[in-house]
């Protein structure tokens, strides 16, 4: 079984940035893919971006965002993490993390993640 825990969701003025964090417990955090998801109200739960086993490769789901956000991974402390710079108040959702099912990106699909977390929210005010 693996945990996912994230963290350091919250408010934030337009413009600001924010760094979440992941931590995992469970299974081998080195050997799979890891991602960031986020759900707005009303709205599905949306790729943010993701990252390779070993850290070498990233995918976002659009170049704006890999303007703005970078994903990285500390595996030797079992952590992944979302820094995002210059954000906007369409930033504001739930920010889940995810483990693949694999070891590679792109992973862009929920159905490639089997372990999440239970998610944190980020508000960004106008």
């Amino acid at each position: 079984q693996v945990q996912l825990r994230e963290s350091g969701g919250g408010l934030v003025q337009a413009g600001g940035s924010l760094r979440l964090s992941c931590a995992a417990s469970g299974r081998s955090f080195s050997s799979y893919a890891m991602g960031w998801f986020r759900q707005a109200p009303g709205k599905e739960r949306e790729f943010v971006a993701c990252i390779s086993a070993n850290g070498l490769s990233q995918f976002y789901a659009e170049e704006s965002l890999k303007d703005r956000f970078s994903v990285s991974r500390d595996n030797a402390k079992n952590t992944l993490s979302l820094q995002m710079n210059s954000m906007k108040p369409e930033d504001t959702a739930v920010y889940y993390c995810a483990q693949a099912t694999g070891h590679t990106v792109p992973a862009t699909s929920p159905s490639e993640y089997v372990y999440w977390g239970q998610g944190t929210q980020v508000t960004v005010s106008s």
